[in-house]
């Protein structure tokens, strides 16, 4: 049986509006996160992600009222990260109405957090955030990668994707699945808000190393972009912000168009 690739809305929050930005920089408004939310469940959207981007950086917790309005107008699963450091933060998160966890910088300050989530509230329930961008400035015990004769890497980044961290963005995904990753939310700073497709070799890389599902994210503009990451990588989802928010794609609309395409969708 084919399991069916799954399509997912993300909502970039900040100061409780849902925002776009180019390489998590720029950002311009994009709407009211629950009526986002709404519409998106309502249009048969397989999951919402609702990441509040400042958390981390504003060194505060995720703002727990409006994920507890955004949960009570879905019936879908919902994933909420942003400044989460501590079991504490997580089961705030769940108890105001998220299903899974995502967790970015507080994992690469403390690893063990993730195999203390996994423990209490069950692998299905931690989604470890990878922020990642190219470096080619290439150093020993990393992941090397060519373009054009030149060799890079991918680094993990946190802080909303203000400070590089010195990890290998693929040795890191490992490590987090091993410590109790139930999922990978994987997303390109290079590519994020460019509308000209996924960064595949980023993805591949990450997908062919782990057992558990993938998220790709970070430069989806049209459908075609999806139907490419489906089709040059086994990636379990596509997460998309732009063409949803701003009414150039509908969920069904992206749906259809990937099923006739032969990519399995549940619609």
């Amino acid at each position: 049986m084919t399991l069916t690739k799954r399509i997912i809305p993300c909502l970039d929050v900040k100061n409780g509006r849902v925002v776009k930005g180019l390489n998590f920089e720029s950002i311009k408004d994009a709407g009211d996160p629950v009526e986002l939310a709404t519409k998106y469940s309502n249009e048969g959207a397989d999951e919402l992600v609702f990441l509040d981007i400042t958390a981390s950086d504003e060194q505060r917790a995720t703002i727990k009222d409006l994920v507890r309005k955004v949960a009570s107008v879905i019936d879908i699963p919902f994933t909420v990260g942003g400044g989460v450091k501590s079991l504490d933060d997580a089961r705030n998160i769940l108890l105001n109405g998220a299903d899974k966890v995502g967790i970015n910088t507080g994992a690469i300050k403390n690893p063990k957090v993730i195999t203390e989530l996994m423990e209490l509230f069950g692998r299905q329930c931690v989604v470890i955030a990878i922020d990642a961008k190219k470096n080619y400035d290439v150093k020993e015990n990393v992941t090397v990668f060519y373009e054009n004769g030149k060799k890079f890497w991918f680094e993990v980044f946190i802080y909303g994707g203000k400070e590089g961290t010195g990890l290998d963005a693929v040795i890191w995904s490992k490590k987090a699945e091993q410590m109790g990753a139930g999922e990978i939310l994987l997303t390109s700073i290079d590519k994020d808000g460019t509308k000209d497709g996924y960064d595949i070799t980023l993805t591949k890389a990450i997908v062919d190393t782990l057992s558990i599902p993938v998220i790709a994210s970070g430069g989806c503009g049209k459908p075609d972009d999806m139907v490419e990451i489906f089709e040059k990588s086994n990636v379990d989802a596509a997460l998309a912000a732009s063409i949803f928010h701003y009414e150039t794609h509908g969920v069904i609309g992206v749906k259809t168009f990937l099923k006739d395409k032969k990519i399995p969708v549940r619609l």
